[in-house]
């Protein structure tokens, strides 16, 4: 039992996120890189990542009990919530749903990106990663999700425009993990267990 330990509260000091097809490998060494299927979203607001977690329960209620004899789930929530700075061809398709952003004729500097009345859903997998100091890194990923949630924009000369998204887990297969925290830490060490 850790008790009362400054050493294992952690500031996410500096982090990033990517997206790629859902369904893509992360890696599974957590200081080898990410590869190229994974899109680097670039700069995010000083808020940073917003972690959401709910669900429904419904009461099971007897006769024979004032109290309910049984409480199940009837719907569970992840969710990741975050505001893109970078306007390009990965953040701007991401923010409203899917479809990719073409250049209108061959090298004319002049690019196109279309909002369908329909767009479908825009599947993706998702990875945050974060670093607290030099010696701990933690990463985040959900191998499948979609955006729920595309926040307003703010187009005025007082600040950046910002592409505020939350993006919410979903099963990728029966029995497969809905996201996974891969974490070098030496705080989850077991206890007596030697320092590396």
């Amino acid at each position: 039992m850790s008790g009362m330990n400054p050493s294992e509260i952690r500031v996410a000091g500096t982090g990033r996120i990517l997206l790629a097809k859902p369904g893509t490998e992360a890696p599974a060494a957590i200081d080898a890189p990410w590869g190229d299927a994974w899109h680097d979203l670039g700069y995010t607001s000083t808020d940073g990542v917003k972690f959401g977690r709910k669900g429904k329960t419904a009461n099971i209620d007897t006769w024979q009990s004032l109290t309910p004899a049984r409480t199940i789930y009837t719907e569970r929530e992840l969710t990741v919530k975050f505001g893109m700075l970078q306007l390009n061809e990965d953040t701007l398709p991401f923010f409203f749903g899917g479809g990719e952003v073409v250049e209108t004729a061959p090298n004319s500097g002049l690019y196109k990106y279309e909002i369908q009345s329909d767009q479908g859903e825009d599947e993706r997998a998702l990875g945050v990663e974060f670093t607290d100091g030099t010696d701990v890194r933690y990463r985040f990923v959900i191998p499948r999700g979609v955006v729920t949630v595309s926040d307003d924009v703010d187009l005025n000369r007082k600040g950046a425009v910002k592409l505020g998204v939350t993006f919410t887990a979903m099963a990728a297969k029966p029995g497969a993990a809905l996201a996974t925290w891969l974490m070098k830490d030496k705080s989850f060490a077991p206890t007596g267990a030697p320092a590396k």
